[in-house]
C-alpha cells in the first residue's frame, strides 16, 4: 500500500462488480439520491450515476465513502472546462 505524502493531494476510487465503492479524499457529500452522488474530493467534483445507490459508510473526518448499489458511471467535473467553454461561445456568437 502507498504511504500518503503530507500536503499532497489523495483520492483513491476502488470498485467492486460495479455493486460497491470505496472512496478516499472525500471532503464533502454535495447531494444524493438513489440515482446520482455529487462529491466534493481532493482532486476535484465526482458525480457518480446509478441505481439503488446508498452509502454504506461515511466518515468525512477521514475523507472516506463506501457505497453500495448498481454503479453506471463516474463523471469527473473540470473546473477548468466552464471557462473555456464560456469563452469558445463568445467567440462563435461575436
Amino acid at each position: 500500500m502507498i504511504e500518503p505524502v503530507k500536503g499532497l493531494k489523495q483520492h483513491d476510487v476502488h470498485m467492486r462488480s460495479r455493486k460497491q465503492l470505496e472512496l478516499t479524499g472525500v471532503q464533502n457529500v454535495e447531494s444524493f439520491d438513489s440515482e446520482e452522488f455529487l462529491l466534493s474530493t481532493e482532486l476535484g467534483h465526482l458525480t457518480i450515476r446509478g441505481n439503488h445507490l446508498h452509502i454504506k459508510n461515511l466518515s468525512l473526518e477521514n475523507g472516506l465513502l463506501s457505497l453500495e448499489g448498481n454503479v453506471h458511471s463516474l463523471i469527473y467535473l473540470d473546473p477548468g472546462a466552464q471557462g473555456k467553454n464560456k469563452g469558445f461561445l463568445n467567440k462563435l456568437f461575436k
